[in-house]
């Protein structure tokens, strides 16, 4: 087997330590040199000096949690890092261990069996903490939204039937008059805005239950807790917006997807960077997110076409996104998703509009100037106009009716 790199190295890296093989080959001998180095930053700095006493400018590592990161900030400087997905750099079984594990990914490396994953510059990665914090904080802020249903269940509230939007400004008036003492349905009413679509006799009676001073102080608890949370997600918004400067025209162009909002378009901003000269076309971008399906063939067979696991973050935003782009009347994500639809179910038709998003993303991000284009809801049935006649033709003839096809004039 040919080898790439006559001299490089590979880390095995945990939480405390890192263990180092350096691999070199002159003509048809090998060496392997092992070393173990602390992962404070005194021991990655010999880590460093190490591998550059050595001559090792090309070095491997896998992604094990958050803790390659501070060894990959430490290096970078230094040497050329590729970073490993470790489902596909995993040891022979039967030989695991520390020592082996270093020696095998050197080994890989040498042959130029390492596929590296996206490691984007630092602001990107800085973008990226904010969007997926931000994601976070979000979704606890619905966990502690249902639990305040919860209790206005067990306290026979039946608010959330008349309420569509239990932390809007009606919606938080009433908690509020409930946490202070209030039980009585008229006052609670009249503290909302007056704007509730519910009539007033079905609003009074989903106002009146049996509340005690247990369920107030849950009542508080919870309140308060997303009011705190609801702070943070502004503040990470407002830092947000200063980290997105530099991208700002991008994120501009982005907007003109159907669906995509500035949020969204952050996301991918944050996900996959703005350089997409690492992406060889925009099938391979699309391969990365996992938003095309697996190939999985054996004696001739397709044993499954399910997406596999992984770009959790990306995908969540583009599937929402999606959601929202099928709603555009007269669009082609629209056309995509019922036609998709009809034949294999929504679910797989979302997917695949998620994934033309994405597909539109990357030329928005790799050509300078470029905005989305909508080809319209026609746009296949004009570029396969006989196809698209003969299959409407066999419909119309199935239903018991016979069809004769002309020109117009």
């Amino acid at each position: 087997m040919r080898v790439v790199y006559k001299r490089c190295a590979g880390l095995d890296v945990h939480k405390d330590t890192v263990v180092a093989c350096v691999r070199v080959q002159e003509d048809d001998r090998v060496s392997h040199e092992v070393a173990t180095f602390g992962t404070t930053t005194a021991g990655l700095l010999r880590l460093a000096d190490w591998l550059v006493a050595r001559r090792c400018k090309h070095v491997g590592l896998e992604a094990t949690g958050v803790y390659w990161k501070p060894v990959w900030h430490m290096l970078e400087e230094h040497c050329e890092l590729v970073l490993a997905n470790p489902q596909e750099v995993r040891n022979v079984p039967g030989r695991k261990s520390d020592v082996n594990d270093a020696a095998w990914l050197s080994d890989l490396l040498a042959h130029g069996l390492v596929r590296a994953s996206l490691v984007p510059p630092r602001p990107i990665q800085e973008l990226r903490d904010l969007t997926r914090t931000r994601k976070q904080l979000t979704r606890e802020v619905s966990k502690h939204t249902l639990r305040i249903e919860k209790v206005l269940e067990d306290a026979n509230l039946k608010i959330t039937g008349v309420v569509s939007n239990l932390l809007g400004v009606s919606g938080r008036a009433i908690l509020r008059a409930l946490i202070s003492g209030e039980s009585d349905p008229e006052r609670l009413l009249a503290v909302t805005t007056g704007r509730l679509r519910a009539p007033r006799q079905r609003l009074l009676e989903g106002l009146q239950g049996m509340i005690t001073e247990h369920h107030r102080f849950l009542l508080r608890l919870h309140l308060e807790h997303i009011e705190t949370l609801e702070k943070a997600i502004a503040s990470l918004e407002g830092r947000m917006g200063e980290l997105v400067e530099p991208f700002r025209e991008q994120i501009a162009r982005l907007m003109t997807i159907p669906g995509v909002n500035l949020l969204t378009a952050q996301v991918i901003v944050a996900e996959i960077g703005r350089e997409m000269g690492r992406f060889a076309t925009e099938a391979n971008l699309v391969s990365w997110a996992r938003l095309c399906p697996r190939l999985d063939e054996s004696a001739g067979k397709r044993r499954s076409t399910r997406l596999r696991p992984g770009a959790t973050w990306l995908k969540t935003a583009l599937v929402q996104s999606a959601w929202g782009a099928t709603k555009v009347k007269g669009s082609d994500l629209r056309a995509r998703f019922l036609r998709i639809k009809a034949r294999r179910g929504p679910k797989k038709a979302i997917m695949a509009v998620a994934a033309a998003i994405l597909r539109a993303a990357y030329f928005i991000l790799r050509d300078d100037g470029v905005t989305y284009r909508d080809l319209g809801a026609t746009y296949l049935d004009r570029k396969h106009a006989a196809r698209a006649v003969r299959r409407l033709r066999q419909r119309i003839e199935a239903l018991g009716y016979h069809v004769e096809i002309r020109p117009a004039a």
